[in-house]
């Protein structure tokens, strides 16, 4: 029988740093954190009606929520989560300047 040597194998650090090297695989984790993040800032009551939907120009970062009368107050704590969200956004390599809250962007699906 045959013996069968088994030395070809490939380290997980290499096959992670290939992977961290595509574009959407680095978004992908952003995003991932950010909703963690925002969850944080946002606080236990709106991280259920609300999440971090998209970035658009000069940096606006879009949030989804669940009705107008979320993003209503969390307009009215705009200032206030952007102080909170300032040490994530910065650690992320974010440069967010303004929130917009959106309740057509919101779904149930994640």
């Amino acid at each position: 029988m045959k013996k069968i040597l088994y030395t070809d194998f490939v380290g997980t650090d290499s096959i992670i740093e290939k992977m961290l090297e595509k574009k959407e695989i680095r978004k992908a984790i952003t995003r991932n954190n950010l909703y963690r993040f925002w969850g944080k800032a946002a606080g236990a009551k709106f991280a259920q009606k609300s999440r971090p939907y998209s970035m658009v120009g000069d940096g606006v970062m879009v949030i989804a929520c669940e009705n107008g009368i979320v993003a209503q107050e969390l307009m009215l704590k705009k200032t206030q989560l952007l102080v909170k969200l300032k040490p994530y956004f910065e650690s992320l390599k974010l440069n967010v300047k303004d929130l917009r809250f959106d309740p057509k962007k919101w779904s149930n699906e994640i």
